[in-house]
This record gives structure tokens, sequence and C-alpha cells, in this order.
């Protein structure tokens, strides 16, 4: 019995000073096969590897062997292929090279490599750095290349590439292209350039507009093509050629001809004729209201010795009956209480009856008020936002607004005007026109992309000026009350703004508010904290929303519900935006910030983090994606 472990332990160390080959995989045979074949057809015969032997042959492992600038991960997949300055002079065999699915780094630059680049390069799909530059490459780009959804950088600066750039508009996740140094031609494509840090297309021939870089790029990205025209350039682009469709030979008689000259005229006789009839229409009706205010003014007059002033401003509904669409009443001495204006200069001396005079359109109702896009004179829009059932009297109303317009926050919309009496209360913001966060995420996007990058860039800013706000408020505990996607709105930079803040009370809301079909508590706890606990709440749904990409509410299902039901089955990963997942989004940080809307939306109010400290975790998610992006070569 005591001489069997001797022969175990005698059998063990004979296998580890003797290891048994195994057959390898067939597969893991064509990988080395494809690489030995890509490397031979580089030409590394006068080139000298940087540790004195390549490796590359049948006989050795890539990964076990480390080939010359061949790395792997932990599951002895080929990662990168880094092979700069080594003198090599043949031709890329993207064929052989995309035969290595896993490879996601290719960096060939500063050598001698001619030829072109070719279609095959689409079989590539986990490719994410392209480094070609200082070669000798020559002929078109592949369209293919603009297929390769997982790009992150590429340089194909100082080569002999010619003709126009693929369409690389469709790889919104690209935030390095440099192409300087070529001799490329045709238009520049309308790039994501909202994602882009590195863009260089100087010294080449493209011509034409320069596509709207949104003010993130400087005119030496553009230098050295004479052809160029437009912002960030000096050169504007001239003004596009009028030009008419005319028949080389009219067959119209002169009879015909006459015939429709006449009709043209009859039709604008008709146009001017009704434009005329709606002007004076329109003005009898101003007269009918103005007799007939005059007559109830005096008949109030008569009747007491409080005066009273009611102005209006009517729409025509579908039944042509006049609704109002606002209205104030007053009786502070006769007169209507005037607008405050806050902050424009542009509204300096504007009344309210000049408001609600303006043209005025209907942009949508809630639950807390209706939203108009009003035009005064002199092409300034404006948004008047009508509030009901605030829970705030007007003197509090008055100072709250007063107490927000003290706090400036590049994020955060600032009203340029309110107006508040005791039956109306609305307030004045400077028209976005750039729609806001529900939009970009739910539908109506305009074919904006809005990939990771973006989308924990939004949530980075929103937190960090909320939690600027919750700072500068808190001894006054005003909150913003109503935070949801549509409050948060896109300036000209397409940086995202919180508006309608402060507008809700919330301590006069249920202080056990309940998300629907969960019973997962929201907003507040009746704690100290609580109004600014219901912020982090709505925030934290808001967060949600841009990991998932689905509405809070839609067909019974409640959003915080489903995604904590999907998570307590342990399959996390079925809660992201399928958006997310293809375009290679990093899953970690994902749940990273998925764990951080858990918090938000807690059920235990003491256990929901404070806004600083979301905004913090934040910040910490996006610093590492950062140094993910800048670590890889």
């Amino acid at each position: 019995m005591d001489r069997i472990p001797i022969r175990v332990f005698a059998i063990l160390i004979l296998l580890v000073i003797f290891p048994v080959a195994y057959p390898e995989d067939q597969e893991w045979i064509q990988i080395k096969q494809a690489l030995v074949q890509f490397m031979d057809k580089l030409s590394p015969v006068n080139a000298v590897p940087t540790n004195g032997n390549w490796g590359w042959n049948m006989s050795s492992d890539p990964c076990r062997d480390k080939w010359e600038g061949v790395t792997c991960d932990g599951k002895n997949s080929v990662k990168k292929i880094v092979l700069e300055t080594s003198n090599l002079a043949g031709v890329l065999d993207a064929n052989s090279l995309c035969t290595v699915k896993s490879v996601g780094v290719v960096s060939l630059k500063n050598n001698k490599i001619t030829g072109q680049l070719t279609e095959e390069i689409e079989n590539c799909r986990d490719l994410t750095h392209l480094y070609i530059s200082g070669n000798q490459f020559s002929g078109d780009l592949p369209a293919s290349l603009s297929q390769l959804n997982n790009l992150k950088r590429v340089d194909i600066s100082n080569n002999n590439f010619n003709g126009e750039l693929p369409d690389f508009s469709k790889i919104s996740g690209l935030i390095t292209f440099l192409a300087q140094n070529n001799q490329l031609d045709g238009k520049i494509p309308d790039f994501d350039f909202f994602n882009l840090k590195e863009f260089n297309v100087s010294n080449n021939n493209f011509s034409g507009p320069i596509p709207d870089v949104k003010g993130l790029l400087q005119n030496d990205s553009f230098f050295g093509n004479p052809q160029l025209c437009g912002k960030p350039l000096q050169n504007a682009c001239p003004p596009a050629p009028q030009t008419s469709i005319m028949p080389k030979k009219s067959r119209k008689s002169w009879f015909e001809k006459l015939l429709l000259l006449s009709g043209y005229i009859i039709l604008g006789l008709v146009v001017v004729c009704f434009f005329l009839y709606k002007l004076v229409s329109k003005k009898k009706i101003r007269e009918d209201e103005e007799k007939g205010r005059n007559k109830k003014i005096a008949a109030n007059d008569a009747a007491s010795t409080v005066p009273s002033t009611t102005i209006s401003s009517s729409v025509k509904d579908g039944s042509g009956q006049k609704t109002s669409e606002y209205s104030l009443s007053s009786v502070e001495n006769g007169m209507a209480p005037p607008l405050v204006v806050l902050t424009s200069p542009l509204l300096r001396g504007l009344s309210f009856e000049e408001l609600l005079r303006a043209p005025a359109e209907l942009l949508g109702r809630g639950k807390n008020g209706s939203l108009y896009k009003v035009m005064l004179d002199g092409g300034v829009n404006l948004v008047v936002k009508r509030i009901r059932n605030c829970g705030i009297s007007s003197e509090k109303f008055k100072t709250r607004m007063t107490q927000i317009d003290q706090v400036k926050c590049r994020n955060v919309l600032p009203a340029v005007a309110f107006y508040c009496s005791r039956q109306e209360k609305l307030l004045v913001y400077e028209y976005q026109p750039d729609g806001n966060l529900f939009n970009l995420l739910h539908g109506s996007s305009n074919g904006q992309i809005f990939d990771w990058g973006s989308r924990l860039s939004v949530a980075d800013i929103i937190a960090e000026s909320l939690a600027f706000m919750h700072q500068e408020l808190h001894e006054h505990g005003i909150a913003h009350g109503n935070l949801k996607s549509m409050n948060i709105l896109f300036n000209m930079s397409m940086e995202p703004c919180i508006s309608e803040y402060g507008i809700m009370e919330v301590e006069n809301q249920d202080g056990s508010l309940l998300s629907p079909n969960n019973g997962i508590e929201s907003p507040n706890a009746g704690h100290a904290d609580s109004t600014f606990k219901g912020d982090v709440y709505e925030f934290g749904v808001i967060l949600l929303e841009l990991l998932t990409g689905k509405l809070v509410q839609q067909n019974g299902l409640d959003l915080p519900g489903w995604v904590h039901s999907v998570v307590k089955e342990e399959w996390t990963v079925e809660v992201f935006d399928k958006a997310l997942i293809q375009e290679g989004a990093s899953e970690e940080r994902m749940v990273s910030l998925l764990q951080v809307a858990l918090q938000c939306i807690n059920s235990t109010p003491y256990d929901k983090p404070s806004m600083s400290r979301v905004s913090a975790m934040i910040k910490s998610i996006k610093e590492e994606e950062e140094r993910s992006l800048s670590s890889d070569p």
C-alpha cells in the first residue's frame, strides 16, 4: 500500500519533465497558418525584430511562444498585432489577417508597406484600432471599411491613398480619424463630430463645404485642401447657383401661353382677396372684443368699487369655437401684475399683454400645465409654460423664482421672465430648437446617433448640474420636483440642459409616492432631505432610460419594476439597450452605471445617495471609460 503513492508521484514527475503532446485544434491551426501567411506577405526579409526572433512559424505557438508583436488574452486568443517601425516592405493581406476573428488592434505604423487596403478588411469585425500611417499604401479606401462598427481609432495618415472617403458617419463610436498627407478627394463625409477627439484631413484634395463640426475642430484639421470652404476655414462657400429648368424649344402656342398667364393672374387675385378678407375679419373681431371688454368693465365699475381686468389669448378649436389658452385676472388697483423679466436683455420692457398678443403654437399639455412656443416681433422665439396645480402661493412663487434666478449653472436652463397672479402662473424660457432627451432616446432623434459615450456624458452633466443646484438651494429647500427626460433639453452645442427647475412644490406631494405596479418607494419619505431625495429617484429613472432605451411606462410596463425583476433573476445583460450591446460598449461600465441607478431608486429613503455622491460615482465611471480609450494603442 505504501508503494502506490510513490509510483503515482513518479508518474507525475515524468509528465512534468516530458509532457504529452496533444494534437492542436484544427481551427487554431488555421489561425496559425493565416498569421504565418500574413507575415510572409509583409516581407520581413530585411526587417529586424526587436528581440532578434520573429517566431512566426508553424512549429511554435503565437501566444505561448510570444511571437514578435502578438498580444493574447487569458483565453489564448490573439487580440493585438503591433509591428511598428520594423522595415516591413510587403503588402497587407487583409484576407489572412481577418481569418483571426478575435484581433482588435492592428498597428503597422512607420514601415514601407505598399499596395491597397482591400475589401476583405470588412471581415475583421472585432477590429477597434487600425494604425497604418507612415507607409506607402495607395489606391481607394475600401467602402467596406465603414462596415466595421466597432472601430474607435483609425490612422491612415502619411500614405498615398486617393479617391473618396467611405461613409464613416455609420460608425458611431469613432473617436480618432487621422488621414492627413494623402491624395484623397471628393467631399468630407458627415462624421459624428460630437464624439471625435482627434480629426485631421489636412493636405489632401478635398473639395466642397465642410460639414457642421459643431465648433469642436480648428482650421488646422482642414489646411492644405484649396477647394474646401466653410467654417472653420476663413474662405466662405459661394452661394449655390440658381438653376432653372427651361425647355430647349417651347411647343406651346401663343394662345396656350396666354391662357397660362391668365390663370396665374386669376390665382394671384384670389390669394390677395383672401388675405384682405382675413385682415378685415380679424380687425372686426378685435373691435367687437374691445367693445365687449369696455362694456364689461363699465358693468363691473357700476356693480363694485373694486375694479377688475381680464386679458386673454384665444385660439379656435376644431369646432370653430374660441377657447381661452391662458388668461389672468387681477384686482390689484384694477391693473394686471407686470411680467417680471429676470435675465434676458432682449425682453426688457416686454409686457404681459404683448406676450399674449404674440403668435403662439401649442407644443403640448401635461398634468402640470401646458407649453407654448411664442414668436415675438424681431424674430425672438420663447417658450411659455402655463403652470397649474403647482401647490405654491403667489408670494412664495415670486420668492422662489427670484432665489432660483440667483443661482447660475451652465447646464440648467434659466427662466428669462415670469408672471404670477392669484389665478395664473407663467414661466418664460428661451426656445431650444434641438429637442430633448426623451425624443433622442425614444424616436424623434433626427438621425442623431446616441452611443454609449454620449449617454454617459449626458448622465455626468445632468448629475453634476443637479448636485450643484441642490447644494446652492439646500437652505431654501428648492428641488427640481419634476425631473424627467422630457425636461432635459439640448442647447446649440448639443449639451444637455435641465429645464423647469423648481416650479413644482415637492413638499405638497404625497410623502409615500410609489412607482406604479411594483411598490418601490419613490420621491419622499418624510425626513429632512426628502425634497431632494425625490430628485435622486427621478434621476435614477433617467439613468434607466439611458441604459435600456425603454419608455418609463409602456403597455403596462413600469421601467423600475421591470429592471428590478430582470436583475433579480441575474439576467442583468438583458437590461441594456441592444444598440449599446451592438456598438461594443463596455459591459463592466454599463453594469456600474446600472448599480448607481438602482441606488437612486432604492425603496429605502435613507439608503438613497445624495446627488453629489451620485455625481462623484458617475464621474468615476466616466474617467475609467476615458482611461480605457486612451490606453488603447
